[in-house]
């Protein structure tokens, strides 16, 4: 990962600056699993890692407020963007290279799905919570914003998900079950394609148990945690919002249309 571990200099080069930039996705899912033995075995036996894991794509966000800053920052580190990309959604998001490593950087949101929101600003928003990744809690929602959620993502969800706590408090190791019920609980869609990539992930997580994927225990630890996030989910007291998108239902598309942008 950009010929080091993911705390790579150029990470650690923004936050000397004050520039707040954590890690998103599939590495942010590794990286959260990576001092669980039962968890990187896992990502081993079913093919999502190997033992000379590096990671090409790596995908970052920070705050819009610290954009002319952080494109400084990589300007000055070397590394080349794909200016067409840069030009027309700048504003939004950033795609740089170097060696081999393709970095994209969101400000603020990402805008998939369904939106999951940080904030615009240090010390105002979500990014803080944790580092190098972002929380937890954002990293579940953001798998479980995705509308055609594919087996690389299951696989992380049931990676954190057997290694991790679902509680209703705030903390670094810690998903917080009442925040994601609470983000749901003002946006139907995002709340139905949630509920939906919770039933698949336990489809999956019980079929990597028949097959010896998984433990009994570590399965067991899975569902349960999943008990707990539908709990805090379908009782969450829901908003106007809610109430207003859930009377049309699936008759009318519910979810964004995913833009793939050429590089």
């Amino acid at each position: 990962m950009l010929g080091g571990p993911p705390r790579s200099r150029w990470l650690k080069r923004a936050q000397s600056r004050g520039i707040i930039l954590r890690i998103l996705g599939a590495v942010a899912a590794y990286l959260h699993c990576t001092e669980n033995e039962r968890a990187v075995m896992f990502f081993r036996s079913i093919g999502r890692v190997d033992g000379g894991t590096v990671f090409t794509d790596v995908d970052v966000i920070g705050y819009s407020k610290q954009r002319k800053q952080l494109i400084c920052l990589m300007r000055e580190l070397g590394f080349d963007e794909n200016r067409a990309i840069n030009t027309l959604f700048g504003h939004k998001r950033l795609i740089f290279f170097r060696d081999g490593v393709k970095v994209d950087i969101f400000f603020d949101r990402l805008e998939f799905s369904h939106d999951v929101l940080f904030g615009s600003e240090p010390g105002k928003g979500r990014l803080e919570l944790d580092y190098p990744t972002i929380s937890l809690t954002d990293l579940l929602l953001e798998k479980l914003q995705i509308h055609q959620i594919n087996k690389k993502d299951i696989i992380d969800v049931i990676a954190i998900l057997m290694t991790h706590e679902v509680d209703n408090a705030d903390g670094r190791e810690v998903i917080h079950a009442g925040y994601i019920g609470r983000i749901l609980s003002d946006d139907w869609g995002f709340w139905y394609d949630a509920l939906e990539n919770l039933r698949k992930i336990e489809s999956f997580a019980s079929r990597f148990r028949d097959e010896g994927v998984i433990t009994a225990d570590q399965h067991a630890r899975i569902l349960q945690n999943i008990e707990k996030l539908k709990l805090a989910i379908e009782s969450s007291e829901k908003t106007k919002n809610w109430v207003k998108r859930a009377k049309i239902g699936t008759s009318k598309p519910w979810y964004r249309e995913v833009e793939d942008l050429s590089l």
